[in-house]
């Protein structure tokens, strides 16, 4: 846990911060002092023109780690795909709007995202169904691999001569993950039979051994906003021999993931939260390339067979990440997606009716807050970063000082290594302050027991918020006694 009194000095996109003022009385003047730099950091921001390509209002939205905010271009694509594609080409539109070949090619589109080449991500279903594909295959690649090895089967179970027993017979799963992924972990133990072992990632390089299959791991904790290590894990999971499935859905889009850099086997992603694709939006699932010819999806499906329209009775799945898909894909929410996703590379700028088009938008040369930049430029994901870790130092600095001492607690690490896009704090009565904090236009939200978690999607955020939002969370304790 974080003490808060860390930032009161710091830094916020390598501007440095003039420790001075204590808060005292109505804290007017540090107040003003820190909205005058709030301001003059926004100014200097190189992503501060992509807000205009989101449809907004007043509010201070810190909430996009649970869905992000809608791109203004995304209604006038959806209107076209109903009208248009659907309305007026009906089925044609399935070659005509390339609706069947949706899946890979916005795969594609989200691939620089998470470090990953083209040709990898396939885009449909939902996060759990796609965490129960990639868990079932890494446990079926693990048999393939003892198989090999000659060291696959040892008799009985329990010594009773129940049948035979594969060596690699645990699934290790994060413990602190969210419920779902639990979930789906232990159901894919059970038809795989196999032990689920619960796990911290903290213990995972201890707990792994000859006995593991495959580890499923969250990137970024869905509570506290811990960022683990995903290089130093996976590599500790394959010297083990095993395989790395890992859950991107609190990092895709907020922080470089570098999937084939550090060699991740399999990766599941959801696309509502920093990708802004609507909720409900598809998810994603990666299959790193060598590994696509073994990989064996428990939910085969006509989609995914090397001739879908031959209706042949047999299975044979279609070569590379095709192979992930199972039925007919979503076309509505998944080109919705496909729109979201333009704000990167700089064509997410305005709609048809003129909302949110914005003149100004980021660089994406990765070189943090800067200068601004033209609206038909794209944005890198470590521009984002960088960004990101700026609104948040400076959140948490604007919170040691406004906020009355001892009543909040940071529940997410200081130190950039370790910190995901969102700031988590304790706080009694937590669900209260968080309704209260909406009803004044700062909108986070609420975990049991006692944690306000708020998101800061940098594509949309700016430092002003970041200071209004910690000013009327002071506010609001305050006034609660």
């Amino acid at each position: 846990m974080s003490d808060l009194t860390e930032t009161k000095t710091g830094h916020a996109g390598g501007a440095e911060y003039a420790g001075g003022a204590e808060y005292a009385g109505g804290g007017a003047y540090l107040s003003s002092e820190l909205a005058l730099e709030a301001a003059k950091l926004d100014e200097a921001d190189e992503l501060a023109g992509l807000r205009d390509r989101f449809v907004l209002d007043d509010a201070v939205y810190l909430d996009g780690n649970s869905l992000g905010a809608l791109p203004a271009a995304v209604p006038g694509r959806v209107d076209d795909v109903v009208r248009r594609q659907w309305g007026s080409l009906r089925i044609r539109s399935w070659d005509e709007s390339g609706w069947w070949t949706a899946p890979e090619r916005i795969g594609d589109r989200i691939a620089p995202l998470v470090g990953a080449a083209p040709g990898q991500i396939v885009v449909g279903d939902s996060t759990s169904v796609n965490i129960f594909k990639a868990v079932v295959a890494a446990v079926r690649m693990a048999d393939e691999d003892a198989r090999e090895a000659g060291d696959a089967i040892g008799h009985g179970r329990d010594g009773e001569g129940a049948g035979e027993r594969p060596v690699r017979d645990e699934i290790l799963v994060d413990a602190t993950t969210f419920p779902t992924d639990g979930y789906i972990a232990e159901s894919a133990a059970r038809m795989t039979g196999r032990t689920l072992r619960p796990v911290t990632p903290a213990e995972v390089p201890d707990a792994l051994g000859p006995r593991t299959a495959a580890v499923l791991l969250n990137h970024v904790d869905y509570r506290t906003g811990r960022l683990h290590d995903l290089p130093s894990l996976t590599a500790a999971i394959h010297e083990a021999g095993a395989y790395a499935v890992w859950d991107l859905c609190h990092s895709a889009g907020a922080l470089p993931v570098g999937l084939d850099e550090h060699g991740v086997d399999l990766a599941v992603g959801c696309t509502y939260k920093y990708l802004n694709g609507g909720p409900g939006s598809p998810a994603y699932l990666y299959v790193r390339r060598d590994l696509q010819p073994r990989f064996d999806s428990p939910l085969p499906g006509w989609n995914s067979h090397t001739d879908p329209f031959g209706m042949r009775p047999s299975f044979e799945p279609a070569g590379g990440a095709l192979r992930g898909r199972v039925g007919t894909p979503d076309i509505l929410s998944m080109l919705a997606l496909e729109a979201a996703l333009d704000v990167w590379d700089g064509r997410g700028a305005g709609s048809e009716s003129g909302a949110g088009s914005g003149s100004e938008a980021g660089t994406g040369n990765g070189a943090g807050v800067g200068a601004k930049a033209g609206a038909e430029a794209g944005v890198t994901v470590e521009a984002v970063r960088a960004k990101s870790l700026a609104l948040t130092d400076f959140f948490l600095r604007c919170v040691a000082e406004y906020v009355p001492e001892g009543r909040v607690e940071c529940l997410t690490p200081v130190a950039h290594a370790e910190r995901g896009s969102q700031v988590a704090l304790r706080c009694d009565d937590a669900g209260d302050v968080m309704k209260r904090l909406i009803q004044q236009g700062v909108v986070g939200d609420f975990r049991h027991p006692d944690v306000l978690r708020f998101g800061f999607t940098p594509l949309y955020v700016g430092f002003a918020d970041v200071e209004r939002a910690a000013r009327v969370l002071a506010e609001t304790l305050r006034s609660a006694g």
